[in-house]
């Protein structure tokens, strides 16, 4: 805990943001960090609980020690309290960015609405332990001699590649992208989070042997027949990719595009890589409608109005949730509740209740998306159609699995699929059907949260290396 009275003196205080008028100039961060004397007294706001649901299993997926390491930061001693957020986290100055945070609903002074700021806190750890230079590579003293293919360089991939790296196996990384990352760097804007946090650890991955390579398209340009072969364990970490279809009649026409497509052009553009050959999906000057109400909506509307979109309106079939949730309902489970992302309050105008009849089009483009307001059930009520003027569309309403024209498409059976079409692992030894295969994070579980990829990378991780000797030291 920290100090024993701090969360009866210390209000909760969170970092702020540039103006929207500023933020909207640019894609880099735009969160103002609090200095280091003002995270210590957030710190000190960490009560002594009795049961920390912070960190888990209502909290944090992976199981961040989170009073631990807010009482060291209350002392003061950050390198120790970096030390213990690396025990569980492999990666948390990714998620003190992107994750939304469940540990902090968890918390127990959120039943007054002021939880402990533990993502701050726990990015400001991070941030700091790359600054006075904490954080180095950890190379294995003694190698095992067994070799480990890891399909997918995103936060899953990335995690159990270091898990696996230092418990001495050598580990090899096929990306099918240019860089690593996976959706972290491709789908995230850098305006969430600067993708050179990732070229950090990729560098440290590096320097404790893990080989990168880029440009691999496994079950394409590669067979994972051939990956088999030639590595004692293959992990399967290559996300869930796979747009789920709206099921409107228009997605043909001109100006309507899927999400990710759209998030990928513009983080290669922002990340310098060459989009000349393909159709620039862009925003400015046009009315643009998101057809989906979660993060990656919120994150077109963010990107369209740095583009220069004249409006940006957001499509969401839910009905509009309750200002305030009912703390001895739900605490300490995530709420359903009226939230509204940074992106959001840069002027977009949001539609709830609101389902996409079908995309209206003349001469082959898009001009405008019918609606309908829906009852408690999501039917269209008959007699509320409208019509919003559109130029630009996203449909973002979430992803169905992973890709299947690739390794799955090539192994033709043999790699059993769930009834979500993800990939079939348990969570106990994340073992696939198809010989030493593992598979992990969204490719498993479905589309999920940063956190949970990380999680499930380190967990899948520990089941490799007892697969490979038989035994692990390594943490579950």
């Amino acid at each position: 805990m920290g100090k024993v009275t701090g969360f009866l003196e210390i209000d909760r205080q969170e970092q702020k943001y540039q103006p929207a008028s500023d933020r909207i100039r640019h894609f880099r961060e735009f969160t103002l960090p609090l200095n280091q004397g003002e995270v210590e007294r957030q710190a000190a706001r960490c009560m002594d609980c009795g049961i920390p649901y912070c960190h888990g299993p209502t909290g944090c997926p992976v199981h961040n020690q989170i009073p631990d390491w807010n009482d060291l930061v209350y002392q003061g001693d950050w390198e120790l309290a970096l030390r213990n957020l690396h025990s569980t986290n492999n990666f948390p100055e990714f998620t003190g960015r992107v994750c939304p945070a469940p540990c902090e609903e968890a918390c127990t002074l959120n039943l007054e609405d002021a939880p402990v700021n533990i993502k701050t806190i726990e990015q400001a750890i991070a941030d700091k332990g790359w600054k006075e230079g904490w954080i180095r590579a950890e190379p294995s003293a003694t190698k095992t001699g067994k070799t480990v293919a890891i399909i997918g360089g995103g936060p899953a991939g990335m995690a159990a590649a270091q898990q696996l790296a230092r418990a001495g196996h050598t580990v090899h990384v096929y990306e099918r992208e240019p860089k690593a990352g996976g959706l972290l760097r491709y789908g995230i804007p850098d305006f969430k989070m600067e993708k050179r946090h990732i070229d950090l650890r990729v560098k440290q991955l590096e320097e404790e042997g893990v080989t990168f390579h880029y440009g691999v398209n496994v079950g394409v340009t590669v067979t994972m027949e051939e990956l088999s072969e030639r590595h004692d364990a293959v992990i399967i970490c290559a996300g869930a990719e796979r747009p789920r279809d709206p099921g409107v009649s228009g997605m043909e026409l001109e100006g309507c595009h899927w999400a990710m497509d759209y998030l990928v052009q513009q983080n290669r553009r922002v990340g310098g890589e060459d989009v000349s050959g393909e159709a620039p999906i862009w925003a400015a000057g046009k009315h643009v409608v998101v057809i989906g109400g979660g993060d990656t909506a919120s994150d077109c509307v963010g990107t369209a109005f740095r583009q220069g979109a004249l409006s940006v309106t957001q499509l969401d079939i839910r009905p509009i949730p309750p200002l305030k949730e009912d703390k001895l309902t739900v605490w300490p489970y995530w709420p359903t509740k009226f939230r509204t992302s940074s992106s959001q309050a840069e002027g977009a105008e949001r539609e709830f209740s609101a389902a996409t009849l079908g995309l209206v089009g003349e001469d082959g483009h898009i001009v405008g998306v019918k609606c309908a307001r829906v009852d408690e059930k999501r039917k269209p009520i008959p007699g509320t159609e409208f019509i919003l003027r559109a130029d630009l569309v996203m449909a973002a309403i979430g992803f169905s699995g992973p890709r299947l024209d690739t390794f799955i498409a090539e192994l033709d059976g043999k790699l059993e699929l769930d009834g979500r079409t993800n990939v079939k692992a348990n969570t106990e030894d994340y073992k696939t059907s198809y010989a030493n295969v593992f598979a992990a994070g969204d490719v498993r579980r479905g589309q999920s949260l940063v956190v949970w990829a990380i999680r499930e990378g380190r967990q899948a991780a520990r089941a490799v290396d007892e697969f490979l000797t038989g035994s692990s030291n390594l943490p579950r």
